[in-house]
C-alpha cells in the first residue's frame, strides 16, 4: 500500500549540502572564538545554530552571517544524493504527492529547488513553524497543507534531529543511507 504523500527533507536528504552548512557554520564560529561539533549543527535550523554560538541579543545577527556563508557555498553547486531524482520522478508518475519539508530558511530552499528538476506540491521552510526540528512541527505542517493524514505519509530523513521530528509528527520514516534514496518499493505503509 502506498503512502497518501512523500514529505522530504532537504539538505543530505536529496542534495548533499550538510558539508556545506558544517563548512560556513565552522567558519562563523571559529570567527567567534566558539568550538562546535557537527552532530551540533546537523539537521538544525539557521537560529538554532546562531543561539549556540553567540549571546541571545546577537542571535540575528549570527543566524544571517550563517545564511549568507551557507547560500554563498551553496551558489558554488550542490551534488543531488543517489537516487533522488529517480525517486521524485517515480513519484510524480504516481501522482504521490510530495512535499518539502526543510530546517534551512525559505532563501536557501529557494536556491537549491531548481537543482532537483522537481515541483513540489508544498515546501516548508524555516520560517513556516514556529518550532522547527526536531519537534513535529515542519511534518505536520507539510501533512496539513497537503490535507493527509501524517500516519499516512512516509518521510525520508537522514538527521536524528529529523528523523525524531517525522517520527514524532507521526510519519514512517525512511532513512537514507550512504547508497542514496530507496525507490518507490520502499514507501510501503504495509
Amino acid at each position: 500500500m502506498l503512502p497518501d504523500a512523500v514529505l522530504f527533507d532537504m539538505d543530505g536528504t536529496l542534495v548533499d549540502t550538510e558539508g556545506l552548512w558544517w563548512d560556513a557554520t565552522a567558519s562563523i564560529a571559529r570567527s567567534l572564538g566558539v568550538t562546535v561539533g557537527q552532530d551540533d549543527v546537523l539537521g538544525r535550523s539557521v537560529e538554532d545554530t546562531a543561539a549556540m554560538l553567540t549571546a541571545a541579543d546577537e542571535v540575528d545577527g549570527v543566524a544571517q552571517r550563517l545564511t549568507d556563508a551557507f547560500a554563498d557555498h551553496i551558489r558554488r553547486g550542490v551534488s543531488i544524493i543517489p537516487g533522488a531524482l529517480g525517486l521524485l520522478a517515480e513519484l510524480s508518475a504516481e501522482g504521490i504527492p510530495t512535499a518539502l519539508v526543510s530546517a534551512s530558511p525559505r532563501s536557501i530552499v529557494d536556491l537549491v529547488l531548481p537543482n532537483l528538476n522537481h515541483r513540489f506540491d508544498e515546501v516548508v521552510a524555516a520560517e513556516d513553524t514556529v518550532r522547527g526540528k526536531p519537534y513535529p512541527d515542519p511534518y505536520l505542517e507539510a501533512a496539513r497543507r497537503l490535507d493527509v493524514d501524517p500516519e499516512r505519509c512516509v518521510a525520508i530523513e537522514d538527521s536524528p534531529t529529523g528523523i525524531a521530528a517525522a517520527r514524532a509528527a507521526g510519519c514512517r520514516v525512511v532513512a537514507v543511507t550512504e547508497a542514496g534514496l530507496p525507490d518507490l518499493r520502499a514507501m510501503s505503509l504495509s
